[in-house]
């Protein structure tokens, strides 16, 4: 954000150089961290596969010279821009390697190395995708060198104004319209009914917000239609609309809470002790397969579009994020994901973003009711990434 500001030939660089030495570093850490793993889960085919692409992305970042002209940038940006695609296999080649190691070490460990590892993921990603948002900035026709942003704008990735009602209002009528095309015309889909504190408004990277978002309420509707379903199947009374989902937004001086409530039974017993888990118990056969079917994944709410044509893709006139360019981002239509295929990933994946930015993610199911979703944001600005820091990863 401070480089964005008030942008400049001489900011543009310095953030060049930051990423240029951010980058080979973070990916090193990770690189450790596998190789610590047990050698029988690093020669499992996906964890070293996930192994191979780190390593080469770390070979290439480290080879990169000080940058020094605006020459020497849009080279770094085409090599991120490589990177950063080819990358988008990692997600789904890690969960299935995680899953197929389930029995070689203990949940937890494999719990914290993903957590500890998709972490960092989205710390990269963030860092790389900010700096060619600048960069595309930057050689923008508008673009105004030293020029101040309103608040209405982007800097970079980062939304300036991100109001909660309006990217709750957009993930639901995606999400409901997702449903509807998974389920057939002929099911009723909840209505989302939305309460509190309407206009609070915060910076923040909105892809992040709408997939946390779309995956709670992807979670919701796809329990509520379901038990409804089930209750009619069941209920020879007068056919009656599925109870609304709703979501309440409280704003506060430091964080936005946004509480989703459905009625859609509550988390079965059997799921719920693996809720938060990667290496997920009972229902791991199902996810691998499942996991198969989805060769990239970069965990935004985009990819749980349909392209017209029935095969996955955005549909970019279902959900249409403020984005001024697109620039080969996590945002671009680079994967497949079927609306109503279940990965396992979204509540995990989902906290993992939540607490990059000091945030919180927590779920209160009432078996036989329903689920609350509480989803704490903390506002962006006074917050620095949550993650493991340069002093602790080094004295290990």
């Amino acid at each position: 954000m401070v480089f964005g500001r008030s942008l400049t030939e001489a900011r543009l660089i310095s953030s060049a150089n930051y990423v240029r030495t951010e980058l080979p570093t973070r990916i090193a850490h990770r690189i450790r961290d596998m190789q610590r793993l047990p050698y029988v889960v690093v020669t499992n085919s996906h964890v070293n596969e996930v192994y191979d692409l780190y390593y080469n992305a770390f070979d290439t970042f480290r080879k990169i010279r000080e940058i020094k002209t605006l020459e020497d940038n849009d080279q770094l940006c085409k090599t991120i821009r490589t990177t950063l695609k080819a990358h988008l296999t990692v997600i789904p080649k890690l969960a299935m390697g995680i899953l197929e190691c389930s029995g070689l070490m203990e949940a937890k460990e494999l719990d914290r190395f993903m957590n500890t590892i998709l972490k960092s993921r989205i710390s990269r990603r963030v860092i790389a995708e900010q700096h060619l948002a600048l960069t595309d900035t930057f050689h923008a026709p508008w673009f105004s060198p030293g020029a101040k942003l309103s608040e209405t704008e982007f800097i970079g990735e980062i939304f300036l104004k991100c109001i909660a009602k309006d990217v709750v209002e957009r993930c639901g009528e995606a999400i409901r319209e997702i449903a509807q095309r998974a389920y057939g015309p002929d099911v009723a889909i909840p209505q989302i009914k939305i309460d509190g504190h309407l206009d609070a408004s915060f910076p923040y990277i909105l892809s992040h917000l709408e997939y946390i978002i779309g995956e709670l309420l992807r979670n919701s509707v796809q329990a509520v239609v379901e038990k409804h379903q089930h209750r009619k199947d069941k209920d020879s009374s007068p056919d009656r609309p599925p109870p609304p989902i709703e979501v309440t937004i409280c704003e506060s001086s430091q964080h936005v809470i946004i509480r989703i409530s459905d009625q859609g039974g509550g988390v079965p017993h059997d799921i719920l002790p693996y809720m938060w888990s990667f290496s997920k118990g009972p229902a791991s056969g199902q996810l691998l397969a499942n996991l198969g079917q989805v060769p990239k994944l970069a965990a935004t709410m985009q990819e749980l579009q349909q392209s017209e044509d029935g095969r996955g893709g955005i549909n970019a006139e279902v959900i249409k994020p403020f984005q001024p360019s697109s620039h080969g981002n996590s945002l671009a239509s680079l994967s497949s994901r079927p609306p109503n295929l279940r990965l396992g990933m979204g509540l995990p994946l989902s906290r993992v973003y939540a607490e990059y930015w000091a945030g919180s993610l927590a779920l209160h199911s009432l078996e036989g009711y329903g689920v609350d979703a509480f989803l704490q944001i903390s506002k962006l600005g006074n917050k620095n990434e949550q993650l493991t820091t340069r002093a602790t990863m080094d004295a290990v």
